[in-house]
């Protein structure tokens, strides 16, 4: 009697589907990067990912984010996070999938391509406990050299989270103590101090600014030694007691809501010397190049994310007598939305296929340069992809109860990680100045694709004039045209030619500053196509 309304014209939730199937250049880049032994697996993966109860999973963490507890309730210090449920449940599947190890614990061709995008797909459905999943992958080259009792932990696909000794635990998740607040991202301004205790172990006095994931069983930190900076393994509890790691606080961050981040303090907290003292940073740079690859895959899977529900939107929502991917202007945003997931997912792969075959040095040499290039660009354009997308549903988009939201807030957050965009752009020429070998090894991922697309080529011989001009004041600029310059060759070479050629054209050409301007003539069918698996 006292209806105002029916609710119509709404679209239904995007679940129950094979999110692998539906991202058409996903499976195109799997079997072009060496994986297609993997494809069953990614579609058994893609179905169970958009399973409602797996969809909650990812709302819950975030709804509920971590709560700290210093002292328990007779006063003694337990420096305890306590978690949701549904974060557990979320890192027992991705430790079950080898998110964290499979490519170490059986190496072979395409590993590293099927992990990748698995954890693409993965990240999809909740971004904030994939820090420790990543810390604890890009850890365990180095530990196995190290610490092999923890390495051989680590490969296990059993979840722990119990507050509990490690020599306990079937399986072991790893953190990082990096960051300290005088120095940031300059970790050799680092004051932390280690002293030998004589064992061949060390303690620890100091305060680091960032302390991510601080349940993880153990934690990779930087502390002065006499002989200067240094990398050591600090495990959470040492010799049957809590080690001297104090929880000062929980970070209150913009996104990642559902990962614990931390300050603390080292009062003589006792751990490992890894590799020689005085060379942490060497220590940990095959570490940081893969934080770095995961910050990629992280940012890429959050684009396709991001359009995915705005093209599901679209296709189900009317306005002005046409559904809204019908409406042109709809439409040339949301192929250029698609443009962006085609390059960000054609240049992570290519970076997993060369960690694939890491013993090459070619693939070396593009790894070193492609994972800071490819960690600046990618991160840095996901914040405005997620943005247009979260506009495309409207009010909806920013609602808490839409995932749009929640991808909005994490935008940022990969950007910021492992080294914000100043950083990754002076790595960049520091790895052309080291090994000038790099850029040889760049263009020949290029070579073929120049004369078909006149454009890839001015924008390389504009990277050499920059080059050679002033690298350091246009660092950020160098680095954009190697993302760009690669991101085009690959897609000129291994997607459709009518994507490659908006692709190239839309960034190196006559596309406008903002999503939806695209070039003229640019086949907007064939994208939306793509993006929804068609």
């Amino acid at each position: 009697m006292f209806s105002t309304h029916d609710v119509q014209n709404q679209t239904p939730p995007l679940e129950d589907v094979d999110g692998f199937a539906l991202d058409t250049a996903l499976v195109e880049g799997v079997r072009r990067e060496g994986a297609a032994a993997s494809i069953d697996e990614l579609h058994r993966y893609g179905r169970l990912l958009t399973q409602p109860d797996m969809l909650a999973l990812g709302f819950a963490a975030n709804a509920h984010p971590p709560v700290f507890d210093s002292h328990d309730r007779t006063g003694h210090r337990i420096d305890v996070v306590e978690y949701h449920p549904s974060y557990h449940q979320l890192m027992a599947l991705a430790v079950k999938e080898g998110l964290h190890a499979s490519p170490w614990q059986s190496p072979g061709p395409g590993m590293h391509v099927t992990r990748a995008a698995k954890y693409y797909l993965h990240c999809q459905l909740e971004a904030g406990h994939g820090c420790p999943i990543t810390m604890t992958f890009a850890a365990a080259p180095v530990l196995k050299r190290f610490k092999p009792d923890w390495h051989q932990k680590l490969m296990s696909r059993q979840y722990d989270g119990a507050n509990r000794p490690w020599q306990q635990k079937p399986g072991l998740t790893l953190g990082m103590g990096m960051t300290e607040k005088q120095g940031g991202s300059d970790v050799r301004a680092n004051e932390t101090r280690a002293l030998p205790l004589g064992d061949g172990s060390y303690e620890l006095v100091g305060h680091k600014w960032f302390l991510s994931a601080p349940m993880s069983d153990g934690f990779l930190m930087l502390a002065q030694t006499p002989a200067g900076l240094s990398c050591f393994l600090v495990p959470r509890w040492w010799q049957g007691q809590k080690n001297a790691i104090e929880v000062q606080r929980l970070k209150d961050k913009l996104g990642n809501r559902s990962n614990a981040s931390s300050e603390v303090e080292l009062k003589g907290a006792c751990g490992w010397l890894l590799g020689e003292e005085g060379k942490g940073v060497q220590t940990i740079i095959e570490m940081v190049s893969l934080t770095r690859f995961d910050c990629m895959l992280g940012s890429s899977g959050g684009q396709r994310q991001a359009l995915l529900q705005a093209v599901h939107h679209a296709r189900h929502r009317q306005a002005f007598g046409k559904r809204l991917v019908e409406q042109p202007v709809m439409a040339a945003v949301l192929a250029d939305l698609q443009l962006e997931v085609e390059g960000s997912l054609a240049m992570s792969l290519r970076m997993a296929k060369a960690l694939d075959n890491a013993s090459h040095p070619y693939e070396q040499l593009l790894l070193r340069l492609g994972t800071a290039a490819g960690k600046y660009w990618i991160c840095k354009r996901t914040p405005q992809h997620a943005v247009e997308a979260m506009e495309c549903l409207g009010g909806n988009g920013v609602m808490e109860s839409f995932i749009t939201a929640r991808l909005y807030r994490e935008a940022p957050i990969n950007a910021i990680w492992e080294g914000s965009g100043n950083i990754q752009a002076l790595d960049v020429l520091r790895a052309l100045q080291k090994a000038p070998e790099c850029l040889d090894a760049w263009q020949r991922e290029l070579d073929g694709a120049f004369g078909e697309h006149p454009l890839l080529a001015m924008a390389w011989r504009q990277l050499q004039h920059l080059l050679k001009a002033d690298p350091l004041s246009q660092a950020r600029r160098i680095t954009e045209l190697l993302a760009l310059t690669l991101q085009g060759a690959l897609l000129a070479k291994g997607a459709p030619g009518p994507v490659a050629d908006a692709f190239i054209r839309s960034r190196l050409g006559e596309g406008g500053h903002s999503f939806g301007t695209l070039a003229g003539g640019t086949d907007v069918e064939l994208l939306l196509r793509r993006a929804y698996g068609e």
